[in-house]
């Protein structure tokens, strides 16, 4: 069974919410990553989105964009050193579902034959393109079943009629977009977000989860009850932003970590 999939499993038995924290690889490098990784398992996580630096990303806000630029700048991450990442924190002892997000472009730039063989031999779970559209995804999806991964659509609250089509394709979980815009930290939320959620949750059987802009304990309880999982990302890279100096020595490095270890347990609620 595919480590996502199990995972939702074990948290419905114990009806829990699952924790979905984004991470940007590469920022401020490789072998950091995987510490933080590490510490986010510690800290509660229960599947971990392994971010893609890339130099246009249309759907990211400025926090995402500012450490995708570090991690290019400094150490020309690729998405190759992305997928190694999740292989190498699995065997650190690491049991928690990657799930890789990229734009298309590293996709197709790597080759679709032979991004999947790999994805599968690195143990990733599943697989998000924020900008390739449903219209678009049936090579990859064919691709991606083949090797017993999940391409995990978004959907938002403008989808409307596209809702149904979209999660009846969907594999793994739906992931559903909070608001309008890029992603980036919000004290609000699209004024029909529950309405939404409700009509995706209607639409399939699989989990739904909710990302875009979520950034503390209170909204983390906020989707609790309607949704299996909620997804931090700004918020996170942002906490990592501001540690990175600490990071930079050997002398602190474990301050910084536990810092985002504990950031990531009260958005938990641990």
């Amino acid at each position: 069974m595919n480590r996502i999939d199990q995972k939702f499993a074990e948290l419905r038995e114990k009806r829990q919410t699952a924790f979905i924290p984004f991470l940007t690889i590469g920022d401020p490098d490789v072998r950091t990553s995987i510490d933080i990784i590490k510490e986010l398992e510690k800290g509660g996580a229960s599947i971990v989105e392994l971010g893609v630096p890339y130099s246009d990303p249309l759907a990211d806000g400025p926090v995402i964009q500012r450490s995708s630029g570090r991690a290019l700048k400094s150490n020309r991450i690729s998405i190759l050193d992305v997928i190694h990442a999740a292989k190498q924190a699995r065997e650190e002892g690491c049991e928690l579902p990657f799930v890789l997000f990229t734009y298309y472009n590293p996709v197709l730039q790597m080759g679709l034959d032979r991004i999947f063989p790999i994805l599968k031999e690195n143990e990733i779970s599943g697989l998000i393109i924020p900008d390739l559209p449903m219209e678009e995804d049936q090579e990859v999806r064919e691709l991606a079943e083949k090797h017993g991964l999940h391409l995990i659509p978004l959907v938002a609250p403008t989808s409307n009629e596209r809702i149904q089509r979209i999660v009846s394709r969907a594999s793994g979980f739906v992931y559903c977009v909070s608001s309008l815009g890029v992603t980036g930290t919000r004290s609000e939320f699209h004024s029909g977000v529950d309405e939404f959620l409700k009509t995706v949750k209607n639409a399939t059987d699989l989990p739904i989860a909710i990302g875009f802009g979520i950034s503390n304990r209170e909204q983390v309880l906020r989707f609790t009850e309607t949704c299996d999982g909620i997804v931090v990302g700004s918020a996170l890279v942002r906490q990592v932003e501001e540690v990175l100096p600490l990071l930079a020595s050997e002398q602190t490095k474990s301050q910084g970590l536990l810092q985002i270890r504990n950031f990531v347990r009260e958005l938990v609620g641990e």
